[in-house]
């Protein structure tokens, strides 16, 4: 699998050639709680590096989910509309929320390896 890089917003990128995939990590999905309701963007949509670009639900709070690069919005895990837990049994996974076609490859340069995000939880200890 590629390498995962991070957003200080705790959403997680796996870059695949010119195509991101994004979710929240698992601190985040642990901070929330039970997912209960996820709202995703339209296929085509085009959001600016940091745009809010979904919506996720928890019994305790609903989050925003940012575009960690710029780019159009390819694909969105449908699977989630009808099943927002998989937010919480498998984040890194099969819980995604979408795939945008990567607009200036330069951004990916501005997030945070898995070591950063490490240190990043570790200071909110």
């Amino acid at each position: 699998m590629a390498d995962m890089l991070f957003t200080k917003d705790h959403e997680y990128v796996v870059v695949e050639g010119d195509v991101a995939r994004v979710g929240i990590t698992r601190f985040a999905q642990g901070q929330l709680g039970d997912v209960v309701f996820v709202e995703l963007p339209d296929v085509g949509a085009t959001r600016k590096q940091g745009e809010e670009t979904a919506v996720v639900e928890s019994v305790k709070a609903a989050s925003e989910v940012f575009a960690p690069v710029a780019g159009e919005v390819i694909e969105i895990n449908g699977d989630l509309v009808d099943h927002p837990a998989l937010v919480n049994e498998d984040p890194h996974g099969d819980g995604w929320f979408f795939k945008i076609r990567i607009a200036d490859p330069s951004e990916l340069s501005g997030l945070l390896d898995q070591a950063a995000y490490d240190a990043l939880i570790a200071s909110l200890a």
